[in-house]
């Protein structure tokens, strides 16, 4: 199964950026409207400038306290930002996710930002695909 399958079978391939500069109270407004956990910061909705998840948010306050909420994007966002391309298989996506403890990757495709695979979505991929063979394995052996 490749990346691009995964995106497909989306319920929503809406996908939230934000500009850099944008302030965290904004970021955590857009994070909690949206019922999403990370977002992109892109200057132009396409570029993958960063990326700042909730948790980005919670370990800055561990450190900095409230003062962390007049800060933005730019100061507390993962800017190394590790993506994939939608034609790269599942299995090598989730095993990078897993190693390097992130939940999110955004998908680049020629340059551009076409979406964001997270975790769950990568998970749920997976099961659907054990489930469809394990099906296929006993209609096989049932003769159906």
């Amino acid at each position: 199964m490749k990346i691009r399958d995964v995106l497909n079978a989306k319920p929503s391939r809406a996908l939230v950026s934000v500009a850099p500069g944008t302030g965290i109270r904004d970021v955590l407004n857009t994070l909690a409207a949206e019922k999403i956990g990370t977002v992109v910061v892109s200057p132009d909705g396409k570029a993958v400038a960063g990326i700042l998840s909730e948790r980005d948010i919670v370990r800055a306050m561990a450190r900095t306290g409230a003062e962390v909420l007049n800060g933005t994007v730019d100061e507390f966002m993962t800017a190394n930002v590790i993506t994939c391309a939608p034609d790269e298989p599942l299995d090598g996506v989730l095993a990078t996710m897993t190693d390097g403890r992130f939940r999110h990757m955004p998908v680049v495709e020629d340059g551009a930002l076409i979406g964001l695979i997270t975790l769950g979505d990568a998970v749920k991929a997976r099961l659907d695909e054990l489930a469809y063979e394990s099906d296929a394995m006993k209609d096989m052996i049932m003769g159906h």
